[in-house]
């Protein structure tokens, strides 16, 4: 009696136990699709910002070490929050992930210093162009990253995603073109602007963008380590590189005035902002979906084309607008789930045919307990 007792109230707990879980993870959900929106806007505003301040500017390749060495310090915190503050296991997991399972490792390499080059790119052209164009050309790190998943991990597209990826780039082209006939008027204007070098670091960027995510999501998906791990792992080859770029490029200079010559509280905060951009989206990842993180990317989109108007004084016209647009349509489309293909008549015949003999058999409910199941995909970070 007891034992009946008792079954129903843990039951009941367990229930409101999974309530509260599922509203808890809801509103996670929504708060990281929010601060993704703010983090997206708001780094390139930012980085914008401090690159066309008067005065002296801080060395980029010494902050995109400062954003690897803070995003290994992030992860290794959250590695040993989950070893629940166990010194001796976070330091044996650390040993054996790293230096025991090196070759694994040594595989990070290639993304890493693909990484550690679009990070000095996003600086390269944020600093040549409005942030608002960045913006949008960005987005084309979706046409490349769905070429080499293609490619690389054998995906397939839908039609709609193959009609969002050309209104993607249709978009993009408008954008550039509305932008050619600016290119005058800035350099008219006396700005220290190239607009060529940020259009090309831009493209380059989102190729190096897309190999790369596509090449680390085929290591996530062939490895049972952690997202935080992986990030450690990427993290110490991207500052040995970083600071191997920084030694090539601004050596004698920083030897000269300091690894923090330039650094001002905007300058730590566009670090910081940079730093747990990427781990954000890991959360985002986990607790959204791709539909709202497509969202959340187009609205940071008019989050900075509008707030480009009053601080930059960037003037919107009717091509601009359309072009962005475009993207804005091409992002939300692509993100949206695949139709699944109409049966056809003799897969239809075949599965009436299969649940008729089934039904004719003796105890079809036993039987159907026993079927074997299909397994489930599992979904990659």
């Amino acid at each position: 009696m007891a034992a009946s007792s008792e079954g129903p109230a843990a039951g009941g707990s367990e229930l409101k136990q999974e309530l509260r879980q599922r509203e808890a993870n809801r509103k996670l959900k929504y708060l990281s699709l929010a601060i993704l929106v703010v983090q997206n806007a708001s780094l390139i505003l930012s980085i914008r910002y401090v690159r066309t301040l008067p005065g002296d500017r801080f060395f980029t390749t010494s902050a995109v070490v400062m954003a690897e060495v803070l995003k290994v310090l992030t992860c290794l915190v959250i590695i040993l929050f989950q070893k629940r503050g166990n010194v001796t296991d976070f330091i044996v997991l650390l040993s054996d992930s790293i230096f025991v399972q090196y070759l694994d490792t040594l595989k990070l390499a290639v993304p890493s210093l693909i990484y550690t080059l679009q990070n000095n790119l996003q600086y390269v052209a944020i600093s040549n162009l409005p942030a608002a164009t960045f913006q949008v050309t960005y987005q084309l790190k979706i046409l490349t990253t769905a070429l080499f998943s293609v490619l690389m991990l054998r995906k397939s597209l839908s039609r709609v995603q193959w009609v969002s990826l050309v209104l993607l780039f249709a978009g993009v082209a408008l954008v550039q073109v509305e932008q050619e006939g600016k290119q005058k008027e800035t350099s008219v204007a006396g700005i220290n602007q190239n607009y060529a070098v940020g259009l090309v670091a831009v493209v380059v960027s989102c190729l190096s963008s897309g190999f790369a995510g596509v090449y680390f999501e085929k290591i996530l998906k062939g490895s049972s380590a952690s997202v935080w791990m992986r990030n450690v792992q990427l993290g110490i080859f991207g500052t040995g590189l970083g600071l191997l770029g920084l030694w090539w490029n601004d050596g004698p200079s920083i030897s000269e005035k300091g690894f923090l010559f330039g650094y001002t509280p905007m300058v730590w905060g566009v670090i910081f902002n940079q730093a747990f951009g990427g781990l954000l989206v890991a959360v985002v990842v986990k607790y959204a979906d791709n539909i709202l993180k497509g969202f959340a990317t187009s609205f940071s989109i008019i989050v900075s084309t509008v707030t480009s108007v009053y601080l930059f004084g960037f003037h919107v016209d009717l091509l601009f607008t359309l072009g962005a647009g475009l993207v804005i349509g091409a992002v939300y489309m692509y993100s949206l789930p695949k139709v699944a293909a109409p049966p056809s008549a003799s897969t239809v015949s075949a599965s009436t045919q299969s649940r008729s003999q089934l039904a004719s058999r003796d105890g079809d409910s036993e039987t159907d307990a026993f079927l074997p199941k299909l397994p489930g995909k599992e979904k990659g970070c």
